[in-house]
């Protein structure tokens, strides 16, 4: 059984993303926010961090900084793990806007994650995103203690999660073969 510190990104700074036309995965490469690299600072000094064996990053640009930092800080190396990425608002990533990408992740929501039968809509189902997800958590599970550093929506499908903030760590035991979690869609 292993102990993961999920630890949310900072906060992103988006505003070169959009100057720049990078829709879809294109946004992926957001960095963080002055804001966002302080919030990461403070987190990186958190006493819980220090114990453990390894860091696990998101490929996405906001997390790497955030392990960066935490790294920086513990001195504990760092792992990058594709399948620990963002849920996919569009599977074609062919979204343009913010307020596309938000209401692609208000379908999720209303449909609770899942398509209707006979149904296949542009974003990622709650169970591809549980199942990638607990791919990545069994890797682990044989560590005492590691850091997963990524995304809220993904976060939520190893533990019960209402609200994560930038930066926030949250402790979720975790162990091969345990039952799913109730998914929180506030």
């Amino acid at each position: 059984m292993a102990l993961f510190y999920l630890v949310r990104h900072g906060e992103a700074n988006y505003d070169h993303m959009l100057e720049n036309g990078f829709w879809g995965f294109g946004r992926d490469f957001a960095p963080l926010s002055e804001k966002g690299k302080q919030q990461a600072e403070i987190a990186a000094k958190d006493i819980r961090l220090k114990n453990a064996e390894l860091i696990v990053s998101s490929p996405y640009t906001r997390a790497m900084q955030t392990a960066q930092i935490i790294s920086r800080e513990t001195g504990i190396r760092v792992e990058v793990d594709i399948d620990l990425h963002e849920w996919i608002p569009d599977k074609n990533n062919q979204y343009e806007t913010s307020e596309e990408s938000f209401a692609l992740a208000r379908e999720f929501t209303k449909f609770i994650g899942e398509y209707p039968p006979g149904e296949k809509f542009r974003w990622e189902s709650l169970s591809h995103m549980r199942k990638r997800m607990i791919r990545v958590a069994d890797k682990y599970a044989d560590f005492d203690k590691v850091i997963l550093v990524g995304h809220g929506m993904v976060f939520r499908c190893l533990t019960y999660i209402e609200k994560m903030n930038p930066a926030e760590i949250i402790e979720c035991t975790y162990q091969i073969g345990q039952p799913e979690c109730e998914y929180s869609f506030t």
